[in-house]
Protein backbone atom coordinates (compact mmCIF):
# COMPACT_ATOMS: atom_id res chain seq x y z
CA UNK A 1 0.00 0.00 0.00
CA UNK A 2 1.54 3.35 -1.23
CA UNK A 3 1.41 6.27 1.16
CA UNK A 4 -0.42 8.51 -1.52
CA UNK A 5 -3.17 6.05 -1.55
CA UNK A 6 -6.23 7.94 0.01
CA UNK A 7 -8.56 6.92 2.43
CA UNK A 8 -11.72 5.64 1.85
CA UNK A 9 -13.83 8.44 2.72
CA UNK A 10 -12.11 10.56 -0.56
CA UNK A 11 -13.74 7.87 -2.65
CA UNK A 12 -16.89 7.73 -0.79
CA UNK A 13 -17.47 11.45 -0.85
CA UNK A 14 -18.68 12.85 -3.97
CA UNK A 15 -17.50 16.36 -4.85
CA UNK A 16 -19.81 19.52 -4.64
CA UNK A 17 -21.12 19.95 -8.40
CA UNK A 18 -22.24 23.70 -7.44
CA UNK A 19 -18.92 24.42 -6.90
CA UNK A 20 -18.14 22.99 -10.36
CA UNK A 21 -20.26 24.57 -12.39
CA UNK A 22 -19.30 27.89 -10.65
CA UNK A 23 -15.72 27.25 -11.52
CA UNK A 24 -16.64 25.81 -15.51
CA UNK A 25 -18.18 29.72 -15.15
CA UNK A 26 -15.07 31.41 -14.18
CA UNK A 27 -12.90 29.49 -16.24
CA UNK A 28 -15.00 30.62 -19.56
CA UNK A 29 -15.71 33.87 -18.35
CA UNK A 30 -11.10 33.95 -18.26
CA UNK A 31 -11.44 32.95 -21.90
CA UNK A 32 -13.39 36.18 -22.95
CA UNK A 33 -16.86 34.02 -22.86
CA UNK A 34 -20.21 35.76 -22.54
CA UNK A 35 -21.02 33.70 -19.87
CA UNK A 36 -24.76 34.54 -17.41
CA UNK A 37 -24.19 32.56 -14.47
CA UNK A 38 -27.51 31.89 -12.83
CA UNK A 39 -26.84 29.34 -11.13
CA UNK A 40 -24.99 31.20 -7.98
CA UNK A 41 -25.89 29.88 -4.44
CA UNK A 42 -25.38 33.73 -2.92
CA UNK A 43 -26.27 37.05 -3.00
CA UNK A 44 -25.36 39.70 -5.52
CA UNK A 45 -25.24 42.14 -2.47
CA UNK A 46 -22.37 43.62 -1.16
CA UNK A 47 -21.95 42.92 2.41
CA UNK A 48 -23.93 46.71 4.15
CA UNK A 49 -21.53 49.28 5.17
CA UNK A 50 -22.25 49.09 8.89
CA UNK A 51 -20.82 45.59 9.13
CA UNK A 52 -18.00 46.31 7.06
CA UNK A 53 -17.13 49.25 8.77
CA UNK A 54 -17.02 46.74 11.99
CA UNK A 55 -15.24 44.38 10.42
CA UNK A 56 -12.60 47.27 9.61
CA UNK A 57 -12.35 48.51 13.32
CA UNK A 58 -11.89 45.26 14.26
CA UNK A 59 -8.44 44.91 12.09
CA UNK A 60 -8.03 48.52 13.45
CA UNK A 61 -7.95 47.69 17.10
CA UNK A 62 -5.98 44.78 16.44
CA UNK A 63 -8.43 42.29 17.20
CA UNK A 64 -7.31 39.27 14.83
CA UNK A 65 -6.54 36.54 17.81
CA UNK A 66 -7.66 33.34 18.38
CA UNK A 67 -11.06 33.85 20.08
CA UNK A 68 -12.72 31.19 22.42
CA UNK A 69 -13.54 27.88 20.20
CA UNK A 70 -17.61 28.04 20.67
CA UNK A 71 -17.43 31.85 19.83
CA UNK A 72 -16.88 35.50 21.35
CA UNK A 73 -19.15 35.40 24.53
CA UNK A 74 -20.61 39.21 23.42
CA UNK A 75 -21.68 37.55 19.71
CA UNK A 76 -23.12 34.25 21.85
CA UNK A 77 -24.88 36.54 23.84
CA UNK A 78 -25.98 38.44 20.77
CA UNK A 79 -27.29 34.99 19.29
CA UNK A 80 -29.45 34.56 21.91
CA UNK A 81 -30.50 37.90 21.74
CA UNK A 82 -31.49 37.38 18.27
CA UNK A 83 -33.45 34.19 19.01
CA UNK A 84 -35.27 35.43 21.60
CA UNK A 85 -36.43 38.47 19.99
CA UNK A 86 -36.88 37.19 16.61
CA UNK A 87 -37.54 33.65 16.84
CA UNK A 88 -39.34 33.49 20.30
CA UNK A 89 -36.52 31.15 21.23
CA UNK A 90 -34.57 30.82 24.84
CA UNK A 91 -30.92 29.97 24.67
CA UNK A 92 -27.78 30.31 26.88
CA UNK A 93 -24.55 31.36 25.21
CA UNK A 94 -23.34 27.51 26.47
CA UNK A 95 -26.33 26.69 24.24
CA UNK A 96 -24.21 27.89 21.31
CA UNK A 97 -21.70 27.04 18.69
CA UNK A 98 -20.20 29.86 16.48
CA UNK A 99 -18.78 27.71 13.30
CA UNK A 100 -16.79 28.81 10.45
CA UNK A 101 -19.83 29.18 8.10
CA UNK A 102 -23.63 27.62 8.96
CA UNK A 103 -22.13 24.56 6.69
CA UNK A 104 -19.39 23.87 9.16
CA UNK A 105 -22.08 23.59 12.17
CA UNK A 106 -23.79 21.13 9.87
CA UNK A 107 -21.39 19.22 9.08
CA UNK A 108 -19.70 18.93 12.68
CA UNK A 109 -23.50 18.22 13.98
CA UNK A 110 -23.43 14.89 12.00
CA UNK A 111 -19.59 13.97 13.37
CA UNK A 112 -20.91 14.61 16.89
CA UNK A 113 -24.16 12.69 16.31
CA UNK A 114 -23.73 10.14 13.44
CA UNK A 115 -21.36 6.78 13.64
CA UNK A 116 -20.72 3.61 11.45
CA UNK A 117 -23.95 1.39 11.42
CA UNK A 118 -26.40 4.84 11.77
CA UNK A 119 -29.05 6.12 8.68
CA UNK A 120 -30.08 9.40 8.33
CA UNK A 121 -32.89 10.64 6.68
CA UNK A 122 -32.50 13.14 4.13
CA UNK A 123 -35.49 14.72 1.95
CA UNK A 124 -34.93 14.71 -1.51
CA UNK A 125 -34.23 17.45 -3.32
CA UNK A 126 -31.57 17.85 -1.01
CA UNK A 127 -28.59 20.47 -0.87
CA UNK A 128 -25.60 18.27 -2.51
CA UNK A 129 -24.20 18.23 1.04
CA UNK A 130 -26.52 16.88 3.11
CA UNK A 131 -25.82 13.22 1.93
CA UNK A 132 -21.79 13.36 2.44
CA UNK A 133 -22.20 14.91 5.50
CA UNK A 134 -23.72 11.86 6.73
CA UNK A 135 -21.36 9.63 4.65
CA UNK A 136 -18.83 11.38 5.94
CA UNK A 137 -20.14 10.54 9.69
CA UNK A 138 -19.13 6.92 8.26
CA UNK A 139 -23.41 6.69 8.40
CA UNK A 140 -26.11 6.53 5.94
CA UNK A 141 -27.74 8.68 3.99
CA UNK A 142 -31.91 7.49 3.07
CA UNK A 143 -33.52 9.23 0.52
CA UNK A 144 -37.10 10.33 1.18
CA UNK A 145 -39.07 11.80 -1.79
CA UNK A 146 -41.27 15.13 -1.28
CA UNK A 147 -44.13 16.66 -3.39
CA UNK A 148 -43.67 18.91 -5.92
CA UNK A 149 -46.67 20.63 -6.05
CA UNK A 150 -46.82 20.83 -2.43
CA UNK A 151 -43.75 22.97 -1.30
CA UNK A 152 -41.84 20.10 -1.85
CA UNK A 153 -43.36 18.86 1.58
CA UNK A 154 -42.26 15.08 2.60
CA UNK A 155 -44.23 11.77 1.35
CA UNK A 156 -44.83 10.92 5.22
CA UNK A 157 -46.25 7.49 4.31
CA UNK A 158 -42.33 7.17 2.50
CA UNK A 159 -41.05 8.62 5.47
CA UNK A 160 -42.98 5.73 8.32
CA UNK A 161 -41.79 2.93 6.11
CA UNK A 162 -37.98 3.67 5.59
CA UNK A 163 -37.51 3.84 9.67
CA UNK A 164 -36.15 1.20 11.43
CA UNK A 165 -33.89 0.36 14.12
CA UNK A 166 -30.56 1.93 12.21
CA UNK A 167 -32.83 5.32 12.36
CA UNK A 168 -30.73 8.21 13.93
CA UNK A 169 -31.95 11.30 12.93
CA UNK A 170 -33.14 13.25 9.96
CA UNK A 171 -32.03 16.52 8.50
CA UNK A 172 -34.86 19.21 7.29
CA UNK A 173 -34.10 22.04 5.25
CA UNK A 174 -36.94 25.24 5.11
CA UNK A 175 -36.92 27.24 3.63
CA UNK A 176 -34.82 25.12 0.79
CA UNK A 177 -32.08 24.55 -1.65
CA UNK A 178 -32.76 23.58 -4.10
CA UNK A 179 -36.01 24.13 -4.46
CA UNK A 180 -36.76 27.60 -2.45
CA UNK A 181 -39.74 25.66 -1.07
CA UNK A 182 -41.08 26.74 2.73
CA UNK A 183 -42.75 23.76 4.74
CA UNK A 184 -45.95 24.51 6.66
CA UNK A 185 -45.99 24.85 10.30
CA UNK A 186 -48.56 21.53 10.25
CA UNK A 187 -45.65 19.55 8.33
CA UNK A 188 -42.79 20.32 10.71
CA UNK A 189 -44.68 19.11 13.83
CA UNK A 190 -45.58 16.24 12.22
CA UNK A 191 -41.84 15.97 11.47
CA UNK A 192 -41.07 16.29 15.53
CA UNK A 193 -43.97 13.89 16.23
CA UNK A 194 -42.56 11.04 14.31
CA UNK A 195 -39.17 11.78 15.38
CA UNK A 196 -40.02 11.62 18.84
CA UNK A 197 -41.70 8.59 18.28
CA UNK A 198 -38.86 6.92 17.07
CA UNK A 199 -36.38 8.69 19.48
CA UNK A 200 -34.85 10.61 16.44
CA UNK A 201 -33.03 13.34 16.77
CA UNK A 202 -33.74 16.19 14.00
CA UNK A 203 -31.05 19.01 12.62
CA UNK A 204 -33.00 21.77 11.03
CA UNK A 205 -30.70 23.96 8.54
CA UNK A 206 -32.88 27.37 8.82
CA UNK A 207 -30.01 29.22 6.66
CA UNK A 208 -32.77 31.34 4.51
CA UNK A 209 -35.03 31.72 7.67
CA UNK A 210 -34.99 35.44 7.04
CA UNK A 211 -35.94 34.93 3.04
CA UNK A 212 -39.43 33.93 3.39
CA UNK A 213 -41.61 35.47 1.16
CA UNK A 214 -45.16 34.93 2.31
CA UNK A 215 -46.14 34.92 5.93
CA UNK A 216 -43.88 34.56 8.84
CA UNK A 217 -41.12 32.20 9.34
CA UNK A 218 -41.28 29.98 12.72
CA UNK A 219 -38.34 28.12 13.54
CA UNK A 220 -38.87 24.47 14.14
CA UNK A 221 -37.41 24.72 17.80
CA UNK A 222 -40.79 26.86 18.22
CA UNK A 223 -43.06 24.59 17.15
CA UNK A 224 -41.24 21.50 19.06
CA UNK A 225 -44.37 20.52 21.57
CA UNK A 226 -43.20 17.09 21.37
CA UNK A 227 -39.50 17.86 23.25
CA UNK A 228 -38.16 16.59 20.29
CA UNK A 229 -34.16 16.70 20.38
CA UNK A 230 -33.11 19.56 17.76
CA UNK A 231 -30.13 20.93 16.55
CA UNK A 232 -30.76 24.38 15.03
CA UNK A 233 -28.30 25.35 12.27
CA UNK A 234 -28.20 29.24 11.25
CA UNK A 235 -26.18 31.17 8.92
CA UNK A 236 -25.47 34.83 8.52
CA UNK A 237 -24.30 34.39 4.99
CA UNK A 238 -27.59 34.40 3.20
CA UNK A 239 -29.42 37.29 5.38
CA UNK A 240 -26.84 39.83 5.22
CA UNK A 241 -24.71 39.18 2.09
CA UNK A 242 -21.99 38.13 4.51
CA UNK A 243 -21.36 34.58 2.28
CA UNK A 244 -17.58 35.16 2.65
CA UNK A 245 -17.06 36.34 6.07
CA UNK A 246 -17.85 32.54 6.76
CA UNK A 247 -19.97 32.75 10.31
CA UNK A 248 -22.87 30.59 11.12
CA UNK A 249 -23.71 29.12 14.46
CA UNK A 250 -25.30 26.27 15.96
CA UNK A 251 -28.02 25.90 18.93
CA UNK A 252 -28.96 22.68 21.09
CA UNK A 253 -28.66 21.44 24.25
CA UNK A 254 -25.51 21.81 26.47
CA UNK A 255 -23.86 18.61 25.80
CA UNK A 256 -24.72 18.14 21.83
CA UNK A 257 -23.08 21.81 21.83
CA UNK A 258 -20.38 20.27 23.82
CA UNK A 259 -19.41 17.56 21.96
CA UNK A 260 -19.41 19.72 18.90
CA UNK A 261 -17.22 22.16 20.01
CA UNK A 262 -14.97 19.63 21.54
CA UNK A 263 -14.73 18.25 17.78
CA UNK A 264 -14.33 22.08 16.41
CA UNK A 265 -11.85 23.21 18.40
CA UNK A 266 -9.37 20.16 17.26
CA UNK A 267 -9.90 21.25 13.63
CA UNK A 268 -10.62 24.82 13.08
CA UNK A 269 -10.11 25.97 16.55
CA UNK A 270 -12.44 28.71 16.21
CA UNK A 271 -14.42 30.84 13.75
CA UNK A 272 -12.83 34.11 11.96
CA UNK A 273 -12.26 36.73 14.91
CA UNK A 274 -12.94 39.63 12.32
CA UNK A 275 -16.28 37.61 10.91
CA UNK A 276 -17.32 37.15 14.49
CA UNK A 277 -16.93 41.47 15.34
CA UNK A 278 -19.00 42.03 11.79
CA UNK A 279 -21.79 39.50 13.01
CA UNK A 280 -22.37 41.29 16.19
CA UNK A 281 -22.96 44.22 14.01
CA UNK A 282 -25.34 42.45 11.55
CA UNK A 283 -27.28 40.56 14.70
CA UNK A 284 -27.08 44.17 16.95
CA UNK A 285 -27.69 46.69 13.87
CA UNK A 286 -30.65 48.09 12.06
CA UNK A 287 -32.22 45.12 10.05
CA UNK A 288 -33.53 47.47 7.30
CA UNK A 289 -30.66 46.19 4.95
CA UNK A 290 -32.59 42.76 4.93
CA UNK A 291 -35.69 43.86 4.25
CA UNK A 292 -34.46 45.66 1.21
CA UNK A 293 -32.54 42.51 0.18
CA UNK A 294 -35.33 40.54 0.51
CA UNK A 295 -38.11 42.72 -1.37
CA UNK A 296 -35.66 42.63 -4.11
CA UNK A 297 -35.25 39.13 -4.44
CA UNK A 298 -39.07 38.81 -4.23
CA UNK A 299 -39.59 40.86 -7.57
CA UNK A 300 -36.89 38.90 -9.36
CA UNK A 301 -38.91 35.73 -8.25
CA UNK A 302 -41.73 36.92 -9.39
CA UNK A 303 -40.31 37.74 -12.62
CA UNK A 304 -37.83 34.62 -13.02
CA UNK A 305 -41.37 32.36 -12.43
CA UNK A 306 -43.58 33.79 -15.00
CA UNK A 307 -40.53 33.61 -17.22
CA UNK A 308 -40.07 30.36 -16.85
CA UNK A 309 -43.23 28.68 -17.04
CA UNK A 310 -43.87 30.84 -20.52
CA UNK A 311 -41.30 27.97 -22.00
CA UNK A 312 -42.78 25.56 -23.60
CA UNK A 313 -43.12 22.01 -21.57
CA UNK A 314 -41.96 23.56 -18.84
CA UNK A 315 -43.07 23.87 -15.09
CA UNK A 316 -41.99 25.59 -11.96
CA UNK A 317 -44.23 26.22 -8.84
CA UNK A 318 -43.94 29.76 -7.18
CA UNK A 319 -41.16 28.92 -4.33
CA UNK A 320 -42.36 30.41 -0.67
CA UNK A 321 -37.97 31.28 0.03
CA UNK A 322 -34.99 31.42 -0.66
CA UNK A 323 -33.55 32.38 -3.89
CA UNK A 324 -34.08 29.70 -6.19
CA UNK A 325 -36.14 28.45 -8.54
CA UNK A 326 -36.85 24.96 -9.56
CA UNK A 327 -38.45 23.77 -12.79
CA UNK A 328 -39.43 20.68 -14.19
CA UNK A 329 -37.43 20.16 -17.79
CA UNK A 330 -38.33 16.77 -18.19
CA UNK A 331 -39.86 17.67 -21.59
CA UNK A 332 -36.42 18.41 -23.04
CA UNK A 333 -35.11 15.05 -21.80
CA UNK A 334 -34.90 12.21 -24.82
CA UNK A 335 -34.52 15.41 -27.54
CA UNK A 336 -31.53 15.63 -30.06
CA UNK A 337 -29.09 18.59 -30.73
CA UNK A 338 -26.49 17.26 -33.84
CA UNK A 339 -27.58 13.34 -33.01
CA UNK A 340 -26.71 13.45 -29.46
CA UNK A 341 -28.88 12.98 -27.36
CA UNK A 342 -29.90 14.73 -23.78
CA UNK A 343 -30.24 11.46 -20.80
CA UNK A 344 -30.61 13.21 -18.17
CA UNK A 345 -30.57 17.11 -16.48
CA UNK A 346 -26.89 16.83 -16.27
CA UNK A 347 -26.49 16.65 -20.10
CA UNK A 348 -28.98 19.32 -20.55
CA UNK A 349 -27.40 21.73 -18.37
CA UNK A 350 -24.28 21.20 -20.53
CA UNK A 351 -25.78 21.62 -23.11
CA UNK A 352 -27.65 24.92 -21.81
CA UNK A 353 -24.05 25.77 -21.14
CA UNK A 354 -22.49 25.31 -24.61
CA UNK A 355 -24.93 26.66 -26.50
CA UNK A 356 -26.63 29.41 -24.09
CA UNK A 357 -23.51 30.33 -22.34
CA UNK A 358 -25.71 30.33 -19.34
CA UNK A 359 -24.76 27.94 -16.16
CA UNK A 360 -27.29 26.01 -14.45
CA UNK A 361 -27.49 23.43 -11.94
CA UNK A 362 -28.78 20.14 -12.57
CA UNK A 363 -31.74 18.55 -10.87
CA UNK A 364 -30.25 14.96 -10.55
CA UNK A 365 -27.45 15.88 -8.41
CA UNK A 366 -29.79 17.53 -5.59
CA UNK A 367 -31.86 13.71 -6.13
CA UNK A 368 -34.61 14.82 -8.75
CA UNK A 369 -34.15 13.96 -11.82
CA UNK A 370 -35.52 16.38 -14.62
CA UNK A 371 -35.26 19.57 -12.91
CA UNK A 372 -32.70 22.67 -12.88
CA UNK A 373 -32.29 24.90 -10.24
CA UNK A 374 -31.53 28.77 -11.06
CA UNK A 375 -30.88 31.30 -8.99
CA UNK A 376 -32.17 35.08 -8.90
CA UNK A 377 -29.76 36.42 -7.04
CA UNK A 378 -28.49 38.28 -9.70
CA UNK A 379 -30.76 41.31 -11.12
CA UNK A 380 -33.46 41.45 -13.63
CA UNK A 381 -31.89 41.96 -16.40
CA UNK A 382 -29.37 39.43 -16.31
CA UNK A 383 -32.78 37.03 -15.53
CA UNK A 384 -34.58 38.09 -18.85
CA UNK A 385 -30.87 37.75 -20.91
CA UNK A 386 -30.16 34.41 -19.82
CA UNK A 387 -33.89 32.69 -19.48
CA UNK A 388 -34.31 34.38 -23.69
CA UNK A 389 -30.76 32.81 -24.41
CA UNK A 390 -32.17 28.82 -22.62
CA UNK A 391 -35.24 29.26 -25.13
CA UNK A 392 -33.56 29.47 -27.88
CA UNK A 393 -31.35 27.06 -27.24
CA UNK A 394 -34.30 24.52 -26.19
CA UNK A 395 -35.77 25.63 -29.45
CA UNK A 396 -32.77 23.96 -31.51
CA UNK A 397 -33.55 20.63 -29.91
CA UNK A 398 -35.26 17.92 -31.94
Amino acid sequence: MSALDFSDRVTRVKPSFTLEMTSRAADLRSKGVDVINLSVGEPDFNTPEHIIQAGKEAMDNGFTKYTSGPGMIELRKAICKKLLIENGLTFTPDQVLVSNGEKQSLYTACQALFDRGDEVIIFSPYWVSFPEFVRLADAEPIIVSTEANNQFEPNFNELISKINSKTKGMIINSPSNPTGGVWSNDAIAKILEISKKNDLIVISDECYEKLVFNGEYTSTEKLNTYNTEIVTCMSLSKTYAMTGWRIGYAVANHNIIRAMSKLQGQSTSCANSIGQKAAISALNGDQKCVEIMKTKYKERRDLMIQLLNEIEGVKCMIPGGAFYAFPDFSYYLGKNHNGEKINDSFELCDYILDVAKVVSVPGDGFGAPGHIRFSYAINKDTIRKGIDRIIKALSELN
